[in-house]
Parts: structure tokens; sequence; C-alpha cells
């Protein structure tokens, strides 16, 4: 049984953009969860997706910190700073995909291509940043 447990650890510690990729969507769906609430609590929704946003990339630490990267997570004022860059990141997440859509779309591209492969663009930039840059 140990033994058993030994290589289910191993396997799951192989795997980290897949434990990356599932800490997003679980991020996302907070997002949009506390967006939806907040919104239909009578907050702007410009606000309402500011403040879904924020807690989405709280979630993401969270589990970046805890399942992702467990063993990167430094301590003291080094922690201060992953957590400082890990925003900094989240806010690369956030402008990237404008920027690649508005890019892609002047030389023609469909606005809905433009927007699939700006998300690709985004995580994959992202996911860079912090494995290789803030948990490294």
């Amino acid at each position: 049984m140990e033994a058993a447990i030994t290589s289910f650890a191993r396997l799951w510690q192989r795997f980290t953009l897949t434990r990356y990729f599932a800490a997003s969507v679980i991020a996302l769906g907070v997002d949009t969860l506390f967006f939806l609430i907040l919104h239909a609590a009578g907050l702007h929704a410009a606000t309402a997706s500011m403040l879904g946003y924020a807690t989405g990339i709280a979630v993401h630490w969270a589990i970046s910190a805890h399942i992702v990267f467990p063993d990167k997570v430094r301590a003291g004022a080094a922690l201060l700073r992953q957590r400082r860059v890990f925003a900094i990141s989240a806010l690369v997440g956030l402008a990237l995909p404008g920027g690649v859509v508005a890019l892609a779309t002047q030389f023609g591209a469909s606005p809905l291509l433009a927007k699939i492969f700006a998300v690709g663009t985004s995580f994959t930039a992202v996911y860079a940043i912090r494995k290789w840059g803030i948990f490294r």
C-alpha cells in the first residue's frame, strides 16, 4: 500500500502543468461566480468583474502555493515578494489577451480566432512566468 501511495505522489509531482490548468479552471470559476453574485447584487459590471478577478487570483495563489508548486513557496520577505510578482503576473495575464486580439484583428484575423489564440498565449506566458520565475 505504501508503495502505491509513493508511486501516486511521484506521478502527481510530474504533472505540474495539469495541476496548474486545474487551478486556472477553478480560479476562473470562482472569478465568474463572484462576478455574477456581485453584479446581481447591484454592483456595476466593471467593478464586479475586477473584484471577481481579484478573488480568482487569490484562489489561484492558494492553489498554486499549496498544490501546484508546494515545495517552491518561500518564507518571510521572500514570500511577500513572491506574492507581489504573482499579482503582477496576473496583470500580464489580463493585459496580454487584449494586445494579442488587437494585433491579430488588425492583421485580418477573425475576432474569435484571435481570442482563442490570445487565451492560449496568455495561459502559456503566465504559466512560464510562474513556473520559472516565481516558483523556481
